[in-house]
């Protein structure tokens, strides 16, 4: 009889196999397409579209965090909407704010995938790391001139790799090159050769966007992995590891930077990128003043301006994500966006340290949001695939952790309930 039932359960379990299989793979090819920017919509909206579909037809469900979220960034967008009725012509607008909603749905996605099985934040990563190497090597390979049509990897001297913006190229960089460090610094060195070799792939990559904001959020990552994994061990022997690996790494890439700058285009541009502040930021009309100007404009309008108003109005787009969100979506988008990066990084910090089977994932993710909201004050952020991808995770991993206490108190109160039961095996109770 046993025999009947176990050759009637493998096909169901095969079965079962096949599908998680397949739904793994989905979700890694969706975010494989994030790293591919030329032209827009590219692949990456079609298939998340799909993606999204599919999933929430076979029955995904959003949990209070999932619909929390997808509060926040509604009301995110309403304000977007209010903002175009402010403008006498509407141009591109419309369309801004649908790309707008339509890459809050992939957060909101992302965070009800995450919390429906944590194991599924592994075919994410997968599918990110290959993005982001793929990538990266058309970024070096452009710059360097070693590929086909280098010039389409390249702009301003700079590499961008699949991207149109080197600006975006570098910090999309971000999450894999935590990734890799955690990887290298947990790992014993046998089996972290590979992900040494990635993280050099991605460290040049960096280095040749030419990105301040992606040099920034590098040297950001060097600094807090390490010293999370510090505070959280006990073990002396792998904190005197931790510290070892982070002085070879620090070694090892000032190597690299020193080799890279061997070449005179290197040099003179990374001279020229290196300086805290360019002429274009505190000239009389740089950056700066337009954000003062645009702060006072802001007070005058609490539906915004309307989307992509701003460069016209000042000579240059706002790079600024506060500004952003006052102009473009009004002040009830920005008080949805102040709440939603608030409580992103309330998630993150109480959660980052505990011991859990998602704590690496986030872990990576919560540094990689921080440097995405510091440089969020020099650049805008609002239209940037992967930066939702990073939210949905953490506010994916807070479901997570809700849904474990909620199980560790149930399990709690049950062994409380069959403590207080009397023992009837005692002699009292035998007749």
């Amino acid at each position: 009889m046993p025999a009947v039932s176990s050759s009637t359960d493998n096909p169901h379990r095969r079965q079962k196999a096949a599908l998680q299989w397949i739904a793994q793979l989905s979700l890694a090819t969706g975010v494989f397409f994030s790293g591919f920017v030329l032209f827009e919509p590219g692949p990456y909206e079609i298939i998340m579209l799909a993606l999204i579909s599919l999933w929430l037809l076979s029955g995904l469900k959003l949990s209070t965090y999932a619909l929390t979220l997808l509060l926040l960034l509604t009301l995110f967008n309403i304000g977007g909407v209010l903002s175009i009725f402010q403008m006498a012509d509407l141009k591109k607008a419309p369309l801004y704010i649908a790309v707008s909603y339509f890459l809050a749905l992939t957060g909101v996605f992302f965070a009800a995938v995450t919390e429906s099985d944590w194991r599924r934040l592994q075919p994410l990563f997968t599918g990110y790391l290959a993005a982001a190497i793929m990538t990266s090597l058309l970024g070096i390979g452009g710059y360097l001139n070693l590929i086909p049509g280098a010039d389409l990897f390249t702009l301003y001297g700079r590499a961008k790799g699949a991207f149109q913006d080197p600006n975006v190229f570098g910090p999309f960089l971000i999450l894999p090159v935590n990734w890799c460090i955690y990887q290298v610094l947990i790992r014993p060195l046998n089996k972290s050769l590979l992900y040494w070799a990635l993280l050099l792939v991605l460290t040049l990559a960096i280095l040749l966007s030419f990105s301040r904001a992606a040099w920034g959020m590098f040297a950001l990552s060097l600094l807090l992995i390490p010293a999370l994994l510090f505070v959280r061990s006990s073990d002396q022997r792998f904190r005197g590891k931790i510290l070892l690996i982070s002085i070879g790494a620090i070694i090892l890439l000032a190597l690299t930077l020193l080799v890279a700058l061997q070449i005179p285009q290197i040099a003179e541009l990374f001279s020229q990128r290196a300086r805290l502040e360019q002429d274009y930021d505190s000239a009389r009309t740089g950056r700066f003043a337009r954000h003062w100007l645009g702060f006072l404009l802001s007070m005058e309008k609490p539906f915004g301006i309307g989307p992509l108003e701003f460069g016209p109005m000042f000579g240059e787009d706002t790079h600024n994500i506060w500004l952003k969100a006052l102009l473009d979506y009004g002040w009830l988008g920005f008080i949805a966006f102040i709440i939603l990066t608030m409580l992103t990084l309330a998630f993150g910090f109480k959660l980052m340290l505990r011991e859990r089977p998602w704590q690496p994932y986030l872990l990576c993710s919560y540094v990689a949001f921080i440097g995405h909201i510091l440089i969020g004050n020099v650049i805008d952020i609002d239209h940037w695939r992967h930066f939702y991808l990073i939210i949905g995770i953490i506010w994916g991993c807070a479901g997570l952790e809700h849904r474990y206490q909620k199980q560790m108190q149930s399990q709690t109160e049950t062994q409380q309930r069959r403590q207080q039961l009397p023992d009837f095996t005692e002699p009292k109770y035998r007749h």
